[in-house]
């Protein structure tokens, strides 16, 4: 078998690797028919594929969290990579199905984002919001350091939630030491805990999906709540001004109305926070979406940024510094 990675296949290419698979959603055809609409990942990235005409013993073999044998065919969709499936089936007790293997992870190591995280901990001076942040850091931190950001879109890895905290916090400080009239103790309490609900929103890196609570609730106002706990824990009331503009800086972060904040920011932080927290996440998906398209290309449509796709420029125009 090929050590050959999802993404080391060119179009047109036959392929036959081990895959894991990340999602699998049951549709009907308009024959009436079912299919599997597939998300395959494997530490290259994800791409889709349909496994047409799916019997129910093959939906109910197929599932989230399996990892399968896939031989098929790499190929292009509107401009979007997929495979053609042309045999599937489940990988035995003696190849490799342990699908921690097929997890992309965080580019950092856990000690040192861990590590860093601490150590800017050590910077929130104002001493509620530092009591408040150590105790949800202590409460999730398992889950934190293990979990994606996102189910598909940004930093959707294995360390993701953490990993885009940390480039938050870099971001943060420097935005803080180029602006002094930030407060960069709240700042940093905010983009710490600010996606920290995603640690009950979402169901682990795995085969990443939603939990009941996720998606009646969202992790904005789960971690609106896990705040006011540890304000009751710490004998700290949720109501004094400190205590409600961290709060703010939580409920604000995603901007609009309409991306799910019940208020828009209406201090200066929480702007900050909002618009690094876009500026993180943009990065994120671009450098993902652009690192599988061919310099001189377009890339695929990147749902999460309105379907635009973005040009790849030509590798003799990189910074040379980076090369």
């Amino acid at each position: 078998m090929s050590s050959k990675k999802i993404y080391d296949y060119q179009v047109n290419e036959d392929l036959a690797l081990f895959v894991l698979i990340k999602a699998a959603d049951v549709r009907s055809a308009k024959n009436g028919k079912k299919f599997i609409s597939f998300t395959f990942a494997d530490r290259s990235g994800e791409i889709s594929a349909k496994f047409w005409n799916a019997s129910e013993h093959e939906i109910s073999e197929f599932q989230p969290g399996k990892v399968v044998l896939l031989k098929g065919k790499r190929e292009n969709y509107q401009g979007n990579p997929q495979i053609k499936i042309l045999h599937l089936r489940l990988a035995t007790e003696f190849e490799p199905n342990d699908s921690s293997l097929y997890l992309r992870q965080a580019p950092v190591s856990f000690e040192k984002m861990e590590s860093e995280i601490n150590q800017t901990v050590f910077e929130i001076i104002n001493p509620n919001w530092n009591r408040i942040v150590r105790y949800l850091l202590n409460k999730n931190h398992a889950a934190f350091f293990k979990y994606p950001a996102a189910k598909k879109n940004h930093h959707a890895f294995a360390g993701g939630l953490a990993y885009h905290t940390l480039s938050m916090l870099r971001l943060a400080r420097a935005v803080a030491k180029q602006y002094p009239v930030i407060n960069a103790s709240l700042l940093y309490a905010g983009t710490i805990l600010h996606d920290m609900g995603k640690t009950i929103e979402l169901s682990g890196p795995t085969a990443t999906t939603y939990t009941l609570a996720g998606n009646l609730i969202g992790h904005i106002v789960l971690i609106d709540e896990q705040i006011v706990e540890a304000c009751h824990q710490l004998r700290i009331s949720e109501n004094q001004e400190d205590v409600l503009l961290l709060r703010h800086l939580i409920l604000a972060h995603h901007g609009l109305l309409e991306y799910g904040s019940p208020v828009r920011p209406h201090i200066l932080e929480a702007e900050v926070l909002h618009q690094i927290d876009q500026l993180d996440a943009s990065i994120q998906m671009l450098s993902g979406v652009l690192h599988h398209t061919e310099p001189g290309q377009f890339s695929e449509k990147i749902f999460g940024m309105d379907g635009r796709n973005f040009f790849r420029p030509s590798e003799d125009l990189k910074d040379p510094s980076k090369k």
